[in-house]
């Protein structure tokens, strides 16, 4: 630490302001002055005292001498020492708090992953001098640590954070025309994005990835159309109960670890049967044939998709919800096969046909979940999930036996009105062999 001053002359006079700082090492190697404490106007003899105080301080000695603090209240009648430090509690304040732990582990991260190489490369410089990789790492770690809108992170969050000391810039990083701009650069990079991150988590994690999860969501605008040609914002299926809104479609493939491997954003009038083969021959495309397994919901894949799925060379495999027609015809098939334990808590009864293995699941800690909540219907006291495996072992899903039955026990229990339905929580139901 040390003194520094800033000179300033006002009606002919000449005026010197003093601040503690102190030099704090930053990206780069180089080191930036932050500024400790405020001293205000003081004359000759206060800043001798300060400078043998601050030297006792920064004092490298095996044994450094520690400042006494005495509150104002109790500094009378003391001698004049270098090393006693008087400081008035009632003139104390907190200027400027920043978080700082959390900013600096976000950029380990991205340096971990080797991504401020990999976009230092592709963003590069602008003629204006500015650093498009770190006004893209501010967006990440504001996503990371504080979701938001720009604008908020513009006006407010970038301040109370400690990148600007990290990085060894300034409040320009945060402008609010840089950050839109800066996605603008992204999406030429998307393919080369997903290949750096795929190799450095297989060479940090080991991850392996045979397993896919697939699934599809959507998010509504409050938005009038007509909108301009090429707009993805259309009316369409609605997930979030508005079909008054337009909306986009946004389909993804993750890992079970979540990494994501491709996404895509897609009209929102899109049907969720129509997106999978697309996604099959990307994936195949950009990471190669494999022996993969494909997760997904009933409603995702169609019988044509899932027949060319068996007949590719390697054979993709797939684990998928049955639809809810095919589950009533291999009701009979079902109850009559023996429960086999999958794991502690989990019953699995397997049904071989038509070259797929149907898998019928029941989870004794799911019954119980269900069982406590009194509002769930009474088809959900039961509990089974459902899924199933292609031939060899992969799997399809199957309905719960006993789902027709629960339906019908709910609907007899609604009819008897309010003392029905309280009456439902105690209900509890069990398969039994016709």
């Amino acid at each position: 630490m040390f003194l520094r001053c800033k000179v300033r002359r006002k009606d002919g006079k000449q005026h010197r302001y003093w601040s503690v700082v102190e030099n704090t090492r930053v990206a780069g190697g180089r080191v930036a002055q932050r500024h400790v404490l405020y001293l205000g106007e003081i004359n000759d003899t206060p800043e001798l005292a300060w400078r043998r105080s601050i030297a006792v301080l920064e004092d490298g000695a095996a044994q450094p001498r520690t400042l006494s603090l005495f509150p104002e209240d109790r500094c009378e009648g003391l001698l004049w020492d270098a090393s006693i430090v008087r400081v008035k509690l009632s003139e104390l304040r907190l200027r400027r708090p920043r978080q700082w732990g959390a900013c600096w582990l976000a950029l380990l991260l991205w340096r971990e992953q080797q991504l401020d190489q990999f976009w230092c490369k592709r963003l590069g410089v602008s003629r204006k001098g500015t650093l498009w990789d770190q006004v893209l790492f501010v967006l990440v770690a504001y996503r990371l640590l504080a979701p938001g809108s720009e604008w908020r992170l513009h006006r407010e969050w970038f301040q109370r954070s400690a990148l600007a000391d990290l990085l060894g810039e300034d409040a320009g990083l945060a402008e609010i025309h840089k950050l839109y701009r800066g996605h603008d650069r992204l999406l030429v990079h998307k393919p080369a994005v997903f290949d750096h991150l795929m190799g450095r988590w297989r060479d940090l994690f080991n991850i392996s990835y045979d397993v896919l999860l697939y699934d599809l969501t959507s998010t509504y605008f409050e938005a009038d159309p007509p909108f301009p040609e090429g707009d993805k914002r259309r009316f369409g299926y609605s997930r979030d109960h508005r079909p008054d809104c337009v909306q986009i479609v946004i389909a993804l493939v993750v890992t079970p670890e979540g990494l994501p491997l491709a996404y895509e954003v897609l009209p929102g009038n899109t049907a969720d049967k129509t997106t999978l083969r697309g996604f099959l021959e990307r994936i195949e495309r950009q990471y190669g044939k494999a022996r993969r397994v494909w997760l997904m919901d009933r409603g995702v894949a169609t019988e044509e998709v899932l027949a060319e799925m068996r007949a590719a060379d390697p054979p993709v495999h797939y684990l998928v919800g049955t639809p809810k027609g095919r589950s009533t015809r291999l009701e009979k098939q079902l109850i009559a096969k023996p429960w086999q334990e999958a794991r502690p808590g989990v019953q699995v009864k397997l049904l071989a046909q038509e070259g797929e293995l149907y898998v019928l699941a029941q989870s004794r800690d799911r019954v119980g979940k269900e069982r406590g909540n009194p509002s769930a219907p009474a088809e959900a006291v039961v509990g089974p999930a459902q899924a199933t495996l292609d031939d060899g072992d992969l799997a399809r899903g199957a309905a719960d036996e006993t789902r027709r039955r629960a339906r019908s026990v709910a609907h007899r229990l609604a009819l008897g009105g309010d003392r029905g339905r309280r009456r439902q929580r105690y209900v509890q139901l069990s398969a039994r062999p016709r």
